[in-house]
């Protein structure tokens, strides 16, 4: 099982370039970045954690956090965790995530979620009760872009008509389509749409239970699930859940940094790398 780290990338936390070089150094196997485009001071969406915090009001835009990151590295894996797909125009989407993938010598990971924030996707134009569906055309029409010389898409949410559309990215057939979420629905989409599932690691318990629904849905599909890599997002820093991931299959287990100086960064980085 590989390590890697997310952060909430700020203006105030530790510059994205130089935690990318932090991490390869210590051979870290991935950097992961959030995106909120913004909070509206109207919201009522509750936050499963209690207080909203800070950092998600600030949050770098994820594509440019991470050209940065793969700008300064060689072997580091980016990626997404997640993206928020259903705020964003899905062709432009699908062109960042091809220069990406393409510059950085295919080491983008797309994670992508349908999001929590209602108000937040409705200054999108995304509807909060649709998004779901909006999510499934939005994945297969990127797949279409992706794999295509010529690609279409005629869909409720998306439609474009024949068109070219480059670079295609790096990684073939596409880059790694990792979907967040844990509630059935989400494992049905995993197996039927993804190439990976992407649950958030802070809770074992019940990583582990959503891990064998998800292997029974994968052999009742006949889908291998050596196709579908397993991201324990904000995974605990401990060594006997983490070698519990691994026994279980998790493909990479993501701990959390805080939206801090480097000068808090680089000792916990030190303390993480223990447990490569």
């Amino acid at each position: 099982m590989d390590i890697g780290v997310f952060i909430f990338a700020t203006e105030y936390s530790i510059r994205i370039d130089e935690l990318a070089r932090e991490l390869e150094a210590r051979r870290f196997e991935s950097l992961f970045v959030p995106e909120h485009t913004h909070i509206p001071t109207s919201r009522r969406s509750p936050f499963a954690g209690g207080e909203l915090p800070e950092e998600y009001k600030h949050t770098h835009d994820p594509f440019v956090s991470l050209a940065y990151a793969a700008a300064v590295t060689t072997r580091l894996k980016i990626g997404t965790g997640i993206c928020l797909i259903i705020e964003r125009d899905t062709i432009t989407t699908a062109k960042s995530v091809a220069s990406l993938d393409l510059m950085s010598g295919g080491r983008f990971q797309f994670g992508i979620g349908a999001g929590w924030n209602a108000e937040e996707m409705e200054h999108h134009g995304t509807v909060f009760k649709t998004r779901f569906r909006k999510l499934r055309e939005q994945i297969l029409a990127v797949k279409e872009i992706w794999t295509k010389d010529m690609a279409e898409f005629h869909g409720e949410f998306v439609n474009f008509d024949p068109s070219w559309c480059w670079p295609k990215p790096a990684q073939k057939p596409h880059p790694p389509i990792l979907l967040g979420g844990e509630g059935p629905h989400t494992l049905q989409r995993v197996v039927d749409l993804c190439d990976g599932w992407f649950p958030r690691g802070r809770n074992p318990e019940l990583l582990l239970t959503a891990l064998g629904d998800l292997k029974q849905r994968a052999a009742k599909a006949r889908r291998d699930m050596k196709t579908i890599s397993i991201s324990a997002f904000a995974a605990p820093a401990d060594r006997a859940v983490l070698d519990r991931f691994a026994a279980a299959g998790v493909t990479r287990s993501i701990l959390r940094l805080p939206s801090e100086g480097r000068d808090k960064i680089l000792p916990l980085l030190d303390q993480y790398a223990k447990l490569l």
